[in-house]
């Protein structure tokens, strides 16, 4: 690798570490070439970002930020997934990638500063989408109009029946 492609991707990295939410720290050595693109494209698909690179670069670029600690002695081979909105579905494709085949595994993460275990991960992966938590928020706001409606309705029904 040149020296500018080595800036490169330190750089690539840097940005994506400064406009992340979070990120998950997993592999994806030893597995089919349509398995990784697979993977990568649920990544992208959950506005994330996914990069492998050396993992000297991977200390390199993360030296002064919150992935410092995370990133730092990595051994084998790595690849981060960078999730820069919805953090529990990038972790969930990771996850569900993981079930599939055993080699993909989920070594760790950060969120919002906060360093995760992998099994902290897995735990953020099991999470319900931000879709689905919005919908469950607004079927809850709107139980109690629903409620009211049906007693109003009840009550003008009852008092028809009593006119008729």
């Amino acid at each position: 690798m040149l020296r500018t492609e080595k800036d490169e991707a330190i750089k690539k990295v840097k940005e994506n570490l400064a406009k992340s939410q979070a990120i998950f720290l997993t592999n994806l050595v030893g597995i089919q070439a349509n398995e990784a693109v697979k993977v990568r494209k649920g990544v992208r698909d959950a506005n994330g970002y996914m990069i492998i690179t050396r993992n000297s670069l991977f200390e390199r670029a993360a030296k002064g930020t919150y992935a410092e600690k995370l990133l730092s002695n990595l051994k084998g081979p790595s690849a981060v997934a960078f999730a820069f909105e919805d953090a529990p579905a990038v972790a969930k494709v990771i996850f569900e990638a993981n079930k599939e085949n055993d080699k993909i595994l989920l070594k760790g993460g950060v969120l919002d500063g906060k360093d995760l275990s992998a099994a902290e991960v897995a735990a953020l992966a099991k999470l319900p989408s931000r879709d689905q938590m919005l919908g469950t928020l607004l079927a809850t706001f709107n139980a109690p109009v629903s409620a009211f409606a049906r007693v109003l309705f009840a009550i003008q029904e009852q008092k028809e029946k009593q006119t008729a």
